[in-house]
């Protein structure tokens, strides 16, 4: 465990065009992320840093949306198989058994059963090294439900918030 854990962890959605075995497919895709972080309350904006490698971050390098989705302890095992999967070649909303939703204001899915999303437009992309920050003006914020949040530990291991 490092001294930066636990972290909330999220699963970002997202779709967009991708090349797929050369051909232009639109795809959705999930990634689970811990580098996430409000960055402005007026405007309300957040922050999310991907790998350049991932195929999420050539997804929203294109798109220019994702939507941010805060998840209960009950989508532990979706966020392991989210977080170990590269959804190029797989669907990993049905692989993972999450429910797909679409979003309010942005042409994006998001996950039903999520205790809240957040809806974001990028404004900017920042090169940080290996990753990209990606910093977005939040279009659309609703909280569904409360519940025990993921947090992150490091490997495989994952804790909750107390009630």
């Amino acid at each position: 465990m490092g001294i930066y854990h636990p972290r909330q962890t999220v699963l970002v959605t997202c779709r967009g065009k991708a090349q797929v075995l050369g051909r232009e497919q639109e795809k959705d895709d999930i990634i689970t992320i811990t580098s996430h972080t409000p960055l402005s309350h007026e405007p309300f904006m957040y922050g999310i840093s991907l790998g350049k490698t991932r195929f999420s971050s050539k997804i929203i390098t294109a798109s220019k949306v994702f939507a941010v989705n805060f998840i209960p302890t009950s989508m532990q095992e979706a966020a392991l198989y989210c977080g170990r999967n590269s959804g190029e070649h797989v669907d990993k909303f049905s692989q993972a058994g999450l429910e797909k939703e679409e979003c309010e204001k942005i042409d994006c899915p998001r996950i039903g059963g999520a205790l809240g999303h957040l809806e974001c437009e990028v404004v900017e992309q920042v090169d940080t090294g290996d990753h990209i920050l990606f910093i977005a003006k939040v279009a659309h914020s609703q909280q569904q439900k409360e519940d025990k949040r993921l947090f992150h530990m490091g490997g495989d291991k994952f804790t909750t918030t107390k009630e």
